[in-house]
């Protein structure tokens, strides 16, 4: 289990899953925002915080929310649907304390020719 937030707080969350990947994908916002993504079913995902603390930015073909704080500006995760219509979560795992990054395996992907 994993646990995350924001910078400032507000948004806090579990993901009952302990990562060893990550996807860094070079799309327009994932570049710009720097993700390192994770993605697990809704179901094991957490949220705690204050949830009026979230706001929602979605672009493109609208498949993803991207939920960020609106106080802080941190962008710790997103929801949406894969590819069989389950429902998931994408976890930056930039924003979880107990994930040491430089020891996952990354996976790019070219999410600019998509």
């Amino acid at each position: 289990m994993i646990h995350g937030s924001c910078h400032c707080g507000e948004i806090a969350f579990t993901l009952d899953e302990n990562p060893t990947e990550a996807m860094q994908c070079n799309c327009s916002i994932c570049r710009r925002k720097g993700y390192l993504l994770t993605f697990a079913p809704a179901d094991r995902f957490t949220l705690a915080g204050n949830e009026e603390a979230i706001s929602t930015y979605s672009f493109g073909k609208h498949q993803i929310q991207h939920q960020f704080c609106s106080k802080c500006g941190c962008a710790p995760f997103g929801h949406g649907t894969g590819p069989g219509g389950m429902k998931m979560v994408a976890v930056n795992l930039r924003c979880c304390e107990d994930v040491d990054v430089s020891q996952l395996k990354i996976n790019e992907v070219d999410g600019a020719s998509l």
